[in-house]
């Protein structure tokens, strides 16, 4: 577990119940968790703390996740290349390719997956100890 102690990963993710569940069990995991409520929230702290990477809801109030991920990418730095996976309960064709062409990494509708994949793809994607 020692590889993943500086490993940080932000939620972005407007339903608390979803949200604090995946926060326990990737802390659980040993990685180091941040949260946000709503896109504008999850931008500040991805620009601040630089997450490993960032899980991010699609539909949230404030500032949805397309916009927030179109933004993110507007850094130079940090944001354009931060690794993404988007979370969503919306199974949109459109919403997809919108979604890759914004860069994210990956795209998970909520109601086809369980925790373990998702820390399965999580620890894929920062290549800990598992084969994609």
């Amino acid at each position: 577990m020692s590889e993943l102690l500086n490993k940080k990963i932000l939620i972005v993710e407007d339903e608390a119940p979803l949200r604090n569940a995946v926060t326990d069990i990737l802390t659980f995991e040993g990685f180091t968790v941040f949260q946000g409520k709503n896109g504008q929230e999850g931008l500040d702290i991805a620009l601040r703390e630089h997450p490993d990477l960032i899980l991010l809801d699609l539909m949230m109030p404030v500032m949805d996740g397309l916009t927030m991920l179109e933004k993110l990418r507007l850094d130079p730095d940090y944001g354009k290349s931060a690794a993404v996976i988007l979370l969503t309960n919306i199974n949109d064709p459109e919403k997809v390719a919108q979604a890759t062409e914004a860069g994210s990494y990956d795209f998970l509708v909520k109601s086809d997956w369980n925790i373990e994949d998702v820390v399965k793809k999580i620890k894929g994607r920062l290549s800990i100890g598992i084969a994609e």
